[in-house]
């Protein structure tokens, strides 16, 4: 017998870490290699983990619901091996003494626990100076949880607040000001409301988009476009082009068109922070954002400025239905290197994304609407859209990008039923 160890594997480019959404295994259970053991899910992407080996799980060495970073031990799992010769001669005494000290390794597994902490456990005790022996773990066999950090530091906190405030602070409580910690705790169910616990993708969405505004410098810009000779002409062709390809030709293909071109004129756009160091990207990979229920989903158009609108609009399809069937692979979701969000599919008019990291910016396109405007001094109605940029300050400055919107916003006001290839 042999005891393997399943570590987190990397599902994204960009992915360091993954939550246990819920094991699908447990301890006894036979797996075969590729069964899948556990769901994960990510800030990329909710996926199976499959088992590297054939054998018994033996020992889950994360909660469901805890983070677990890429490499790190998640399970282990005892493999059967061919018995050598040597071995079926050994002297009956060696084996009832490798037997005995087996089974008194599985009587102190379950107290050596405790003794086992996640990254997510020891990045909390080492940012709050916290030793670890001072925690009662709650976890299997007295591990010690994320959970069991986040509430001591929580006592911690409490223990430390001076007992005996101050005047001012006094005056402000008799004023009915609450502190920041009094108006949290203030905040209690009443009868009707309804509880839904932060966890599974709501959670995972929170602590990305937290993390993203609090270390991103946000800009935003916005440009008006007209396309409404874009417009008539995808009205002209859509019936047959359904009809012909088997998928539809939505508005948002030109877009994703224009920007992949507007990209390849300003590629400082088409660039990510790596700490010390901007990296331009050679490659322009398209995420395009796609929501199901109360997921959200971010594949990846690959090389969408060599593609056409016809190959882009395939894509969009394909990635759209995967998403909403659950089936979107790691590789659909790696390698992004610009957003493209269609907000305008909700009818939004105007709007500001929260950047994807590390990636430079992220483009809304809005809803397409018609309005009057002025052309050669009389009113026209015309189909206009807003597309509004959000942008890292760290990488980009105004002036580059007022330039890649002009560029945009000229690429779609230019594409008619005489510009516009479509395959």
């Amino acid at each position: 017998m042999s005891v393997e160890k399943m570590t987190m594997p990397q599902l994204g480019e960009s992915v360091t870490e993954g939550t246990i959404s819920t094991w699908l295994v447990s301890v006894g259970d036979q797996v075969n290699k590729y069964d899948p053991i556990a769901e994960v899910m990510t800030d990329k992407v909710n996926a199976e983990i499959p088992s590297s080996y054939t054998g018994k799980i033996t020992e889950l060495a994360a909660e469901e619901g805890e983070t677990v970073e890429v490499g790190s031990l998640i399970c282990y799992i005892e493999t059967e091996q061919a018995a050598s010769e040597d071995a079926e001669a050994a002297p009956e005494k060696e084996t009832n003494t490798v037997e005995k000290d087996t089974a008194e390794h599985a009587e102190n597994t379950e107290s050596s626990m405790k003794k086992r902490y996640s990254p997510a456990v020891l990045r909390l005790s080492q940012e709050h100076s916290i030793d670890l022996n001072q925690i009662e773990g709650t976890g299997r066999g007295g591990r010690i949880t994320r959970k069991d950090v986040e509430k001591h530091i929580g006592s911690s906190a409490s223990a430390q607040e001076e007992p005996a405030p101050s005047q001012e602070k006094k005056s402000d409580t008799a004023a009915g000001k609450e502190t920041p910690a009094a108006q949290k705790e203030s905040i209690q169910s009443a009868a009707g409301d309804i509880e839904i616990p932060v966890k599974g993708v709501r959670k995972v969405i929170a602590e990305n988009m937290v993390r993203s505004t609090q270390e991103i410098p946000h800009a935003w810009m916005q440009v008006e476009v007209d396309v409404t000779d874009l417009v008539k002409y995808r009205n002209s062709v859509k019936e047959s082009f359904k009809q012909q390809e088997g998928f539809s030709l939505t508005p948002f293909a030109f877009f994703v068109k224009a920007v992949a071109q507007g990209l390849k004129e300003f590629p400082e756009l088409n660039s990510m922070w790596a700490g010390d160091k901007i990296i331009q990207k050679k490659d322009i990979h398209l995420s395009i954002a796609v929501a199901k229920d109360k997921e959200l989903f971010v594949p990846v158009i690959k090389h969408a400025d060599e593609k056409t609108i016809k190959a882009i609009a395939r894509d969009i399809t394909t990635l759209a239905s995967k998403a909403r069937q659950g089936k979107l692979s790691p590789e659909d979701m790696q390698g992004g290197t610009f957003t493209v969000n269609n907000t305008g599919s909700f009818g939004s008019v105007s709007s500001m994304g929260v950047i994807n990291s590390p990636q430079a910016a992220i483009l809304q396109v809005e809803s397409i609407v018609k309005r009057p405007v002025i052309i050669n001094d009389m009113f026209a109605a015309r189909d206009m859209v807003n597309l509004s940029l959000s942008l890292d300050h760290r990488i980009l400055d105004g002036l580059v990008c007022g330039r890649f919107l002009s560029s945009v916003k000229e690429i779609l006001e230019g594409m008619n039923d005489s510009t516009i290839t479509l395959y």
